[in-house]
């Protein structure tokens, strides 16, 4: 048999594979459970026992734990390892996903505590004699090395032994990275498979489970509480336990705690005998302390049983580390991780650790002092990198929080994307929280001694600094300390743009801060009688009323030069993080470990920069309604300053003058930016961006002609930037934006100016103007035909089909993509095009989008000329139209769901307004197949190639070309996801050919 010469893995057949040393070694990142695992091995019962008291006691699932529970050795051995509720659910739905797509994700969000991770190992152990079963232990911060290794998991064996890999990431966000690397490992290797590449298993601990996650099929859900069913099997398990253990099964907490269902009075009774001291404690108390911090809150870490020891002292005799914990041994449990390392202590259930942390909070121990002693006494030499990641985690991990009390004041700053209603991340992480809401009168001060103790005591460390300037700025403000701050946190990471952030933040809240008192000091004013004397361009001091808003002393009256003093302040620390943002090409940074290096493009150095230019604006012309005309270069500043007497506001004229140009090139970067892309597929802007974005702009640029500006502007030109129509993103949106009577003046505009000055530009812009326009209305007698448009787009084309914009390319896809059976009047080499769209995405847009989806803007309809061209706002209404909704972020969200989700593909209006291409894949690449030619188009999910055969798909384009949506293999409908059928889609390629359209 082939376990008899060591190591086997399944394969797709149901056999099993002998695997050799070769292999072995080629996949040291990962724990891989073999199919033959403790076969026929002298299993030493007493070690197994062992294995078990500690799994019972609260240590994590070993593969002998499984193994064990299987063989029933006494009497007292009577029921089956127990399965939560999730079990089945999580079974069926990789079933599911071994007919779907090359590579999936299954999502176990698990409350901590709740045996999340038990679970998961459980389904693997009951899966190795069917997939390749794995664990990724190794460092995350490769993650081409370990998508390669999944590979050679996947591939080991001869031909034709492949299986599909079960993947199981234990609380590591690195999924859609790793599928897209695996995606890229599969094309780059040619990889032909009919089955499954891999099945990621992505057990993640959440302490607050979102709605959205409820409502996700792909999600299963574990939280701390026991149905009926799953309360039998533990009282079952129970009575054997018992019987087993005899008195010891009372110190089992980690299976008690469940068994009560999860109950506070069993934790409570369970440490009621700790006696802490304020004072003069000993150190195993102090280690335990210690413990329950870090487990408190990072659960599921750990400390080494090496730091342990050394932080206890030289050893008393030859007394074990479990008889110095005495007498708190039984709340707390060690075990091994690979076999030669170190051991891992921690807790024995996230609920005892939490207990622990409360006694030792009402005995006058503060989370605080805990915190600060494990930083001095327990970090005392060089930390390694296991304990620097707790400790970072501990300190500024942000978590989502259902507290929806946060200050308003505040609310748009804390919020990030994705985050609505009452589900947010929180200002700082949960134990600098509970020490601001659990400390009295000290807590704000304790705050701040524990995250400054954390930045001298790490001195390269950038987070620890940034943490504690945006506690200075939020709760304290305190904002000559927070700029400090987030200085230290820039200078010990230059390059880190994120970092950099925090400083501009100070800025911009200081800014909002002053602005703000001075606006609820005039309110109060009003309301409540008290008087207030206009003084020069600010206020003078406001006479306090009894029970009013009280002004701090610090802040007094704003003038229009302090407004500029940090406003200019704000914009040189948003210009500095835009460069750094500019520089970090991040596309194959990952985590390393400590630091959270993104791999996105951070645009909060522009956006904060629109931020603070809203707030000049507003506070300005608050002061003076001609600053409105001075920052939109209405009138020049040199005679408003003298006008008014202000004299002293010339140095800030550098920066008035530039305001609106700079605003409108941020404003045109995000035109591009929001129009073409967003976070990903699930995931909107926060509703907030878009607003602040293009009030921005119309405050600058959209309102007037700049008389002053260095650069003249025509009137026409000044029109299309009042409708946002000024550049082809915003012409491309024109359609969302619901300008229904402009779009004809846009066209007339465009019209004057396509054979002017920069022709190219305009030409283009022209010709987008008449899509969009037929769009609305095809009939219109504005109208320019579609092969008078097409000789506009020749001239460039005969001239130069190299070095153009992507949005030449996207246009010349569109008017001169191919229709069935029709010859093309042009003869032109659309692959060539496809290639050369790519190259210059590349160029001009990949560093800002990289990681982003990019949005379908244009189909491919069923109609004829510019009619056959379907703009992706004609599919959101067609989607809402069914189900009308008040609130404008309803109907995006709905609309988000169903792209997301794939439904929109089922609609029967959708499906009868698009056209079905037929196509073929070849080596995971996707080709649309017209009158005889083949034209490569992307896939918009490269895991739904699996084989080459022939496709059909609806054919979009984004701003990088053709993408292939939908993808079927009409002939092997069965391995396809389990979705139903595509309309008019049959089993052969025949049927397909009986289609209308290409």
């Amino acid at each position: 048999m082939a376990h008899s010469k060591g190591p086997s893995l399944s394969n797709s057949r149901g056999s099993n594979i002998y695997v050799g040393s070769e292999i072995r070694d080629s996949i040291s990142l990962l724990d891989v459970l073999y199919a033959n695992a403790f076969e026929e091995e002298d299993i030493d019962s007493a070690v197994a026992k062992k294995a078990e008291a500690d799994f019972y006691r609260g240590a994590p699932p070993q593969w002998l734990n499984f193994c064990w529970a299987e063989r029933p050795m006494s009497a007292d051995k009577t029921t089956p390892f127990i399965k939560r509720d999730g079990y089945t659910e999580l079974i069926q739905n990789i079933q599911k996903r071994r007919k779907g797509d090359l590579t999936s994700t299954i999502k176990l969000l698990h409350q901590p505590g709740s045996g999340g991770t038990t679970l998961a190992k459980q389904v693997l152990w009951d899966m190795r004699k069917t997939l390749r079963c794995a664990v990724l232990t190794g460092p995350t911060s490769d993650i081409s090395a370990i998508a390669k290794q999944v590979i050679h998991l996947f591939t080991a064996g001869d031909q034709g032994q492949q299986n599909t890999v079960l993947l199981l990431l234990n609380d590591v966000c690195i999924q859609k990275n790793l599928q897209d690397a695996i995606m890229k490992e599969i094309t780059d290797r040619n990889i032909t498979t009919h089955m499954p590449v891999v099945i990621i298993l992505n057990c993640l601990r959440k302490a607050v489970i979102k709605q959205e996650d409820r409502n996700n099929s792909r999600h299963v859900i574990l939280r701390m509480e026991l149905s009926e069913a799953e309360r039998q099997q533990f009282e079952e398990k129970q009575i054997e336990i018992s019987r087993s253990y005899g008195n010891e099964h009372k110190q089992f907490h980690g299976f008690n705690i469940m068994q009560e269902k999860f109950c506070g009075d069993y934790v409570k009774e369970t440490c009621a005998f700790l006696n802490v001291r304020k004072k003069r404690r000993p150190k195993n108390s102090q280690l335990l302390a210690f413990l329950s911090l870090v487990n408190a809150y990072v659960p599921g870490s750990h400390l080494l049983q090496s730091q342990c020891q050394a932080f206890l002292g030289h050893q008393d005799g030859y007394r074990s580390f479990e008889q110095r914990m005495e007498p708190f041994t039984h709340l707390i449990v060690t075990f091994p991780s690979k076999q030669g390392q170190d051991k891992h202590v921690r807790m024995a259930h996230p609920l005892i650790a939490q207990q622990c942390f409360e006694l030792l909070a009402s005995a006058g121990v503060t989370r605080s002092d805990t915190a600060r002693h494990f930083l001095t006494d327990f970090c005392v030499e060089e930390v390694q990198q296991h304990l620097m990641s707790v400790i970072k985690d501990m300190l500024t991990k942000r978590e989502i929080t259902v507290d929806d009390q946060q200050n308003a004041e505040w609310k748009q700053d804390m919020l990030t994307k994705g985050e609505m209603g009452e589900e947010r991340k929180g200002k700082f992480s949960r134990l600098i929280q509970d020490i601001q809401d659990t400390e009295g009168k000290e807590s704000k001060s304790n705050c701040v001694s524990v995250l400054q103790l954390a930045s001298n005591k790490f001195k390269q460390n950038p987070f620890f600094p940034q943490a504690l300037a945006r506690f200075f700025y939020i709760v304290k403000r305190a904002y000559s300390k927070a700029e400090k701050w987030a200085k230290i946190a820039k200078d010990r990471d230059p390059n880190n743009s994120f970092v950099a952030d925090t400083l501009g933040q100070v800025y911009k809240n200081h800014l909002m801060s002053r602005v703000k008192v001075e606006q609820s000091s005039f309110r109060i004013s009003k309301e409540q009688g008290s008087i207030r004397v206009p003084k020069e361009q600010g206020w003078d001091r406001v006479t306090k009323p009894q029970g009013s808003f009280k002004v701090p002393e610090e802040l007094g009256s704003i003038s229009a030069q302090e407004i500029l003093q940090l406003s200019t302040m704000a914009f040189e620390a948003f210009k500095d993080e835009e460069k750094a943002a500019e520089n970090e090409q991040g596309a194959d940074t990952q985590y390393d470990g400590i630091n959270n290096v993104s791999h996105i493009y951070n645009n909060r150095g522009l956006f904060g920069y629109l931020q603070v230019a809203n707030i000049v604006f507003d506070s300005l012309v608050s002061l003076d309604k001609n600053w409105q005309k001075v920052l939109t270069m209405e009138i020049s500043a040199d005679s408003f300053f003298i006008s008014i007497g202000q004299k002293k506001l010339f140095k800030y004229k550098p920066l008035i003058i530039s305001l609106r140009d700079e605003v409108e090139r941020k404003c045109e970067f995000f035109d591009g930016y929001l129009t073409y892309s967003k976070p990903s597929k699930k995931e909107n802007e926060p509703h907030y961006f878009q607003t602040d974005v293009k009030n921005c702009y119309h405050k600058y640029v959209g309102t007037c002609k700049p008389i002053h500006s260095e650069s003249a502007i025509d009137v026409p030109l000044q029109k299309l930037k009042e409708e946002m129509a000024i550049a082809f993103p915003g012409l491309l949106c024109c359609l969302d934006k619901g300008y229904d009577e402009g779009r004809e003046v846009i066209k007339k505009e465009w019209e004057k100016k396509k054979d002017g000055d920069g022709e190219n530009n305009a030409s283009q812009n022209f010709i987008l103007a008449n899509i969009i326009l037929s769009e609305v209305e095809a009939a219109s007698p504005m109208l320019t035909s579609l092969p008078i448009l097409k000789r506009i787009l020749e001239r460039n084309l005969l001239a130069n089909l190299s070095n153009q914009t992507p949005e030449f390319y996207f246009l010349v896809l569109l008017l001169f993509w191919p229709e069935e059976h029709k010859k093309m009047d042009f003869n032109i080499d659309l692959n060539k095009c496809v290639l050369e769209m790519q190259e210059s995405y590349k160029n001009t847009y990949k560093k800002h989008l990289r990681s982003r989806y990019l949005r379908p803007l244009i189909f491919l309809g069923k109609g004829e000329g510019l009619s056959r061209l379907v703009h992706r706002s004609k599919i959101d209404n067609l989607l809402v139209e069914e189900k009308p909704m008040a609130r404008p972020q309803a109907r995006q969200d709905f609309t988000s769901q169903k792209w997301s989700s794939g439904e929109v593909w089922r609609e029967p209006s959708v499906q009868d307004l698009l056209l079905p291409v037929n196509g073929v894949v070849r080596q995971h690449r996707v080709f649309a197949c017209i009158n005889g030619k083949e034209i490569k188009v992307c896939a918009d999910q490269q895991s739904k190639v699996w084989k080459s055969g022939d496709v059909c798909f609806y054919l979009g384009f984004t701003i990088r070309g053709p993408v292939a949506y939908d993808i079927h293999y009409p002939s092997h409908s069965g391995r396809i996801k389990e979705e139903e059928p595509h309309k008019n889609v049959g089993s052969t390629r025949h049927q397909i050919d009986q289609r209308p359209g290409l």
